[in-house]
């Protein structure tokens, strides 16, 4: 088997951080010496080679750590097999994303977002939107097919995180008298680089404030850029899309095949 190191920046927090463990007092020492440097256990699963696996995460970000069978040692990153298959993505998916995406998906609906498409679509996506990300912008534009033919209602939920500009873009859009013409309008315009700047001299403070909770829901769900997807997974699961989707991506993300005469 073979290890495959965790991102720099999460092992780094594991030596920096500040953050305390809900419960640490039952586990191993080692495994106790992370809690105190800001990892969060969520739970435990069987690993190969004799190791213990708990899986947590630090600083929002899912991450595995290996106890080994003496109890004094632990190892933290991803487990790959002798065929480079990573046995670490199922345990994560299983005990740290898929409830954490489950309860995302029962907040979504609160937040302040703008409909994209027909209101009676049979598959609903949320996405968080920053005005001025081009990628929100590739995804818009790749989704039109299954938006327009009725099949999917994309959930914009505006955020302001990318230019000096994106809050109050985000404000006006969600003020309007019809938030989904004025986001279809902005995006049929996109321009990219700071360029598309909606005045927001009348946008009353409650827009603002919805700008800033979606913000604030977005860090509370430990992402960091946009556009995030969320969407039902084939199983009936909730998924989490970083970016915008590819090739057979796509379709899991818009619930099946791009419409015919699109």
């Amino acid at each position: 088997m073979v290890f495959k190191s965790a991102p720099v920046a999460l092992l780094s927090a594991l030596f920096v951080g500040q953050a305390m463990a809900a419960s640490t007092s039952e586990l191993p020492a080692p495994v106790k010496a992370l809690t105190e440097r800001g990892l969060e256990v969520v739970g435990t699963f069987a690993a190969p080679g004799g190791l213990t696996g708990y899986a947590g995460t630090v600083q929002g970000q899912p991450i595995a750590v290996y106890l080994t069978s003496d109890g004094k040692h632990v190892v933290v990153g991803n487990m790959l097999d002798e065929n480079g298959k990573d046995l670490t993505s199922a345990p994560l998916d299983k005990l740290v994303n898929g409830p954490r995406n489950e309860a995302a998906w029962k907040k979504l609906p609160e937040s302040g977002w703008v409909r994209d498409g027909k209101e009676d679509a049979p598959r609903i996506i949320y996405m968080f939107d920053d005005p001025e990300c081009p990628y929100c912008h590739k995804f818009w534009k790749e989704a039109r097919p299954w938006v327009d033919a009725g099949k999917v209602q994309i959930r914009h939920v505006m955020v302001g995180i990318i230019t000096r500009n994106s809050p109050d873009e985000a404000a006006v859009i969600l003020a309007s008298k019809d938030p989904a013409a004025l986001l279809a309008k902005h995006e049929q315009n996109y321009r990219g680089e700071g360029k598309n700047q909606l005045d927001a001299s009348k946008v009353p403070q409650s827009a603002h404030d919805k700008v800033q909770a979606n913000a604030e829901l977005m860090q509370e769900l430990g992402l960091s850029a946009t556009p995030a997807i969320f969407y039902q997974k084939p199983d009936g699961s909730i998924g989490l899309l970083s970016g915008a989707p590819q090739g057979p991506l796509m379709e899991e993300v818009m619930g099946g095949p791009m419409p015919k005469g699109k």
